[in-house]
């Protein structure tokens, strides 16, 4: 590969780069050929006790495939994604010259976030709903759109019971505690996980936020504090998946993060709220209050217009390409 080649295959890997992770792991290596990007599952980087299947590890690879897809496009380059299951797990994207075409996804890269946040509490128009609910869909995976204020008091509730059953499992809480960051010095040292900036709160050193973490997250705060943010949401975004594969899980990514990027390019916010498809104990009966008949409910999402928050950090090129 020569010099401008090379070049041109690392500002894509940066576009992929600012995918979403579960915590902001950053679950994800970069191998470059020729002619083609991996995408590799960072195992070390994985979350076991959130994510013991690691579904949502394979989520953010579709996550990252679909920005890189979208970054190719705006280059003159088709992409070609697919997933090798049976062995390194790895998703490909093959590299084909195209016509060039700007969109407002690719556009919307660099603006995405996950905005933990109060939204404005107030609707969306129905041609918004029924843009994010086509952009969602994927092969075998499709997106419900909860707008009716039953149907976002039934989500709220099992978060409510996902968050108690998780801050109650003292695994969880130092499995979060390590992915922390309590202060914009260690965030941009580590160019991971989940800063204090992003979610409004002060920045204090590692050795006081250590000592207050179990001060400053207990459960009925962060339950009031997720009833706040969901009543103020426009919505609910659930994605659902026909098959419970690691095939389906990088579909499911890449169908939320066009859902994100065209959320952004209209001014919408979002942000997870995943504790109902996290805690397995819960997913089951999750899915029948939705009246799921089959399929498994992968991601829950809640969206609105809010105020933008700061951006979390990222790690480095060279940290990621292999």
């Amino acid at each position: 590969m020569n010099n401008n080649h090379t070049a041109q295959l690392k500002e894509l890997i940066r576009y992929a780069t600012l995918a979403p992770s579960s915590h902001n792991t950053q679950c994800w290596k970069f191998r470059l050929d020729d002619r083609a990007i991996s995408i590799l599952p960072d195992l070390s980087r994985r979350c076991p006790v959130v994510d013991p299947d690691d579904h949502h590890l394979y989520v953010s690879l579709g996550c990252a495939a679909e920005n890189l897809s979208q970054a190719a496009k705006a280059q003159g380059l088709s992409g070609q994604i697919t997933f090798n299951a049976s062995g390194d797990g790895a998703v490909q994207i093959v590299l084909e010259p195209s016509p060039a075409i700007v969109t407002p996804l690719f556009e919307a890269i660099p603006h995405r976030q996950c905005t933990r946040a109060e939204y404005d509490g107030k609707p969306l128009s129905q041609e918004e709903i029924k843009l994010l609910e086509t952009i969602g869909q994927g092969d075998g995976v499709r997106v419900m759109m909860l707008t009716e204020q039953s149907e976002i008091e039934t989500v709220l509730d099992f978060v409510v019971q996902g968050n108690t059953a998780q801050i109650n499992n003292n695994a969880f809480m130092r499995e979060l505690n390590a992915w922390i960051r309590f202060n914009d010095q260690e965030a941009a040292r580590t160019g991971d996980g989940l800063s204090s900036r992003t979610t409004g709160n002060p920045s204090i050193p590692r050795w006081l936020g250590n000592l207050l973490f179990k001060l400053l997250i207990r459960v009925q705060p962060e339950n009031n504090k997720n009833a706040r943010y969901i009543r103020s949401s426009a919505g609910i975004a659930v994605f659902v998946s026909d098959v419970n594969d690691k095939a389906h899980w990088i579909e499911v990514g890449r169908c939320y993060e066009r859902f994100a990027l065209q959320a952004t390019a209209l001014g919408i916010r979002n942000a997870f709220v995943n504790q109902p498809v996290e805690e397995a104990s819960l997913r089951p009966h999750f899915a029948r209050a939705l009246g799921l008949k089959s399929g498994r409910p992968d991601l829950v999402v809640r969206f609105g217009r809010g105020s933008e928050m700061p951006k979390s950090f990222r790690r480095s090129l060279e940290a990621v390409i292999v």
